[in-house]
């Protein structure tokens, strides 16, 4: 059994289950809309990473408030139930089981590469779409047929960074780089970020192994000054990079930082707090793009956060219930959900939703065969801290 609480969020319908019980995969039986469409999603809104978990939750609760606010699914409103899979690969798994077996349509989720490396084979064997809004690293696509994502993978989006890097500082000769070797996006993505690194004559100086839960850095920081880096790059998550990043100029560094996806968050202010200020990040998402469907996003997530400018993993969880919201509607008028069985819905759901080109917050997207999704526009932030150095914002480098 399972143990909820309804949570209003607009004209939507939001279940958060906090407990977590056992039933058997309903797929035989006829889809189920009583109480509205069901789409599951899994996040990580404790441990570690819930400071990603939180981003996600905002921009999963602005698309169900905007796809019922337009009448649902042809009429059926959308039934979004939300589990908290904690920061590891067993609360995914067991998350992803409870939605399955619940009976949902679609999942989005997990937040981090390492949960879906461990969790999306479930989904597949069981054959239920899922839509990746956080997962970089490099194969989860191919995983299998049902495996999706709206967040481009690390190889796209990281040598951005380094290329803006030299852009602003030409003369960068050594570079230092830092990864946590127990997880599956920073041992990807650092392996980019080093044959990016080779492509431009950086070859590393030094590259230095971190854990995900430490918190003291002085022996790989003195390890990595000692060779008089003029450049680190860091594939670490938010709370251990603000750390790192903290103690590094603490402990005397000047130079460029330039930071992957595990630290694109705003979360990361009150953990490096002044010390955030001018660290370089590559990004998916630009408050600034000016097209309606960001502009509607924008404005939405403004009136709820009070003004606030929303930050990529919120537009990307957007984006991600948005896409499959859209590909229900056009699935449901030519073939109708009522009466088909759950199994059937979630092929052909996986099917709509590769077939499909999306107008996003990320601007127009699309899928490969394959589930890895086509983004044309990302962009390069510097972070500007605030004074007081307890807030701040990602300036967009034009």
């Amino acid at each position: 059994m399972s143990v909820g609480r309804l949570l209003g969020v607009g004209t939507g319908l939001l279940t958060l289950t906090l407990l977590a019980g056992c039933a058997t995969d309903p797929g035989s039986q006829p889809l189920d809309l009583a109480g509205g469409v069901p789409v599951g999603a899994v996040l990580a809104l404790t441990g570690n990473a819930n400071v990603y978990g939180q981003d996600q939750k905002i921009g999963l609760e602005l698309a169900l408030q905007h796809r019922n606010g337009a009448g649902g699914i042809n009429g059926t409103p959308l039934k979004l139930a939300l589990e908290d899979s904690g920061s590891d690969e067993p609360g995914a798994n067991t998350a992803f089981t409870l939605q399955i077996n619940r009976g949902v349509l679609a999942l989005i989720g997990p937040t981090l590469s390492q949960q879906a490396f461990s969790a999306d084979p479930i989904a597949q064997r069981r054959g239920v779409p899922v839509v990746a809004p956080s997962n970089t690293a490099t194969g989860i696509p191919e995983i299998g047929f049902f495996i999706s994502r709206v967040s481009a993978q690390s190889s796209v989006i990281a040598p951005l960074a380094i290329e803006r890097a030299l852009k602003i500082q030409p003369g960068l000769k050594r570079a230092a780089v830092f990864y946590a070797q127990d997880d599956a996006y920073s041992t990807a993505e650092t392996t980019i970020f080093q044959k990016a690194l080779k492509e431009k004559g950086l070859d590393p100086v030094t590259v230095q192994r971190t854990q995900l839960n430490d918190q003291d850095f002085q022996n790989q920081i003195s390890a990595a000054l000692r060779e008089k880096p003029d450049l680190i790059v860091l594939s670490l998550q938010a709370v251990d990079g603000g750390n790192l990043i903290r103690q590094l100029r603490e402990l005397g560094y000047k130079g460029l930082i330039v930071a992957g996806n595990g630290m694109n968050t705003p979360n990361i202010y009150p953990i490096c707090q002044k010390y955030c200020d001018g660290l370089l990040i590559a990004q998916a998402y630009s408050p600034e793009l000016d097209t309606p469907a960001n502009t509607a996003f924008l404005k939405a997530f403004q009136a709820a956060k009070g003004g606030a400018i929303p930050p990529q993993l919120t537009a990307q969880a957007y984006t991600a219930l948005q896409v499959i919201g859209d590909a229900l509607v056009r699935l449901d008028k030519r073939q109708p959900l009522k009466g088909a069985t759950l199994t059937a819905a979630r092929k052909t759901l996986m099917e709509e939703i590769l077939a499909g080109t999306y107008a996003t917050p990320l601007g127009e997207i699309r899928f490969t065969p394959e589930g890895e999704v086509v983004q044309s526009q990302f962009f390069v932030a510097q972070v500007r801290m605030d004074p007081g150095g307890r807030s701040g914002r990602f300036a967009l480098l034009k």
